[in-house]
């Protein structure tokens, strides 16, 4: 979209002192011409208000549908917006200008909120209204910084090289209205456009689409998007900020260049295990090699070997992963129990060079049994063949996921917290989400649900909770 120009034409415009502040958005007094003009052959419209106003981030907030190639000039002076149409306007269509949150007192900052203009080049006002709602496809959450935009091609590569037709925003809620507009169909898409170039350019950028093209009529009905980001992956690991150096020693800072000491971090929480995770390092920078046989675990202070274990590493090279393999129906790790890992100084090498540079032991206890908490979770509504996976949610990441075969979750042993819960419908069984495919397939991305209140663990607590969905 090409710039939009604003011109200021007053400055330091000093308030009286004294009296209440002034909390009133501008008032419209009068626009020339009027709102809802037909036969509009302007090029000039002229608003005014019953206080000093002034205009800021035009560029973000000024939506003109639809959309010209060349978006108007706006300036402002005193208590008069001045806008300069600087397109040719096409026959018998109705424009609409929203200014959005653009217009406010030079005084206290008062915005005039979603303020629009409408005229219409032909004898009347197109008055179809279309609307929805945008939610995040991986959380079920909402970005109400995206916009919605509607093409009037069908094909798929219109979305990356063509602007959009109209454009309307979304308000706190996700939703959004589309109004005056004619009777044509649309294919409809949602964008996290930062860059303001209406365009989706990114895998990066949230994007949504409609399964089909929307005919615009009295009788159109709403529609909900689903927006991913391609690039996204979710990962159900707890990570760590604890870094280790050899000997155990912990460290913050970047390596200088005279370090050559392999670094990593670990997973642990206060140098304790969870009895039911593995045991994760995490380095720096990527493996170079990696001998799994160099590294041993031995238990308590007379350093007895463990036995069932492995270290498996993951596809970044960038994480080995300890995993044991107990009887069934047993904790992974023992409770209150003291282990050490020792490696070989030569058990690794990352990309840059770097290895231990003697061989080191880390010593961790594991938690007691007393530690957690019983857990039992009932499901209302729950509809299994739409393979549900319960997510337990800390801040904003995912830190345990367990696939639901009945309409009852049940664990003997849970690490206590505060907890949020979401519900994945997991449409590949891969247990985990997946992204949309727009190109080509129109594969919508996998669904989340999340449950709208929160859940506190308590250890040494039989904790039930019953949820209607």
């Amino acid at each position: 979209m090409s710039a939009i120009t604003v011109f200021s034409g007053c400055a330091n415009i000093v308030p009286p002192a004294g009296g209440p502040r002034d909390s009133t958005a501008p008032v419209l007094l009068k626009s020339v011409p009027v709102d809802s003009t037909r036969n509009f052959k302007e090029t000039r419209i002229a608003f005014t208000f019953d206080d000093y106003v002034e205009v800021q981030n035009i560029q973000q907030e000024l939506l003109m549908s639809p959309t010209p190639k060349q978006m108007p000039e706006v300036n402002f002076r005193l208590n008069t917006v001045t806008v300069r149409i600087k397109d040719t306007l096409e026959a018998n269509t109705t424009y609409t200008l929203d200014f959005g949150d653009a217009i406010k007192d030079i005084n206290e900052g008062n915005v005039l909120k979603n303020f629009t203009y409408t005229f219409s080049t032909g004898p009347y006002i197109d008055s179809l209204t279309f609307s929805g709602n945008v939610l995040l496809a991986e959380t079920g959450e909402i970005d109400s910084t995206m916009i919605v935009m509607l093409h009037s091609s069908s094909d798929d590569s219109s979305v990356v090289k063509e602007k959009p037709r109209y454009i309307t925003k979304l308000d706190s809620k996700g939703n959004f209205t589309f109004k005056n507009l004619p009777p044509q169909t649309y294919s409809v898409y949602a964008l996290k456009d930062e860059g303001g170039a209406r365009l989706y350019t990114s895998e990066k950028q949230l994007f949504a689409f409609a399964d089909s093209p929307v005919v615009i009529s009295a009788m159109v009905k709403p529609v909900t998007l689903y927006a991913y980001n391609s690039a996204a992956a979710t990962s159900t690991s707890v990570s760590s900020s604890t870094v280790l150096t050899p000997g155990g020693r912990r460290g913050g800072g970047g390596p200088t260049a005279a370090d050559r000491r392999l670094r990593f971090s670990t997973n642990l929480t206060n140098n304790q295990q969870d009895l039911l995770g593995d045991f994760i390092i995490s380095f720096e920078q990527s493996l170079k090699t990696f001998d799994s046989s160099k590294l041993t675990l031995f238990t308590d202070s007379t350093f007895t070997p463990v036995a069932n274990y492995r270290f498996i590493k993951d596809s970044t090279n960038k994480k080995i992963r300890l995993v044991q393999t107990p009887p069934a129906g047993q904790p992974v790790w023992k409770e209150n129990t003291l282990y050490h890992l020792i490696l070989d100084k030569d058990f690794a090498e990352d990309s840059t060079g770097k290895k231990l540079l003697r061989t080191d032991t880390l010593s961790f206890k594991t938690k007691n049994l007393a530690d957690y908490g019983k857990l039992r979770i009932r499901f209302r509504n729950l509809d299994l063949s739409k393979n549900p996976v319960l997510l337990f949610i800390q801040g904003n990441n995912v830190t345990q996921s367990y696939p639901l075969n009945a309409v009852e979750f049940v664990r003997d042993l849970f690490l206590p917290g505060d907890y949020g819960l979401r519900i994945l419908y997991d449409n590949n069984k891969n247990g985990k989400w997946d992204p949309g495919e727009f190109f080509g397939k129109h594969q919508q991305p996998e669904l989340v649900k999340p449950i709208d209140r929160k859940f506190i663990i308590k250890p040494g607590w039989e904790n039930e909770f019953e949820i209607a969905l």
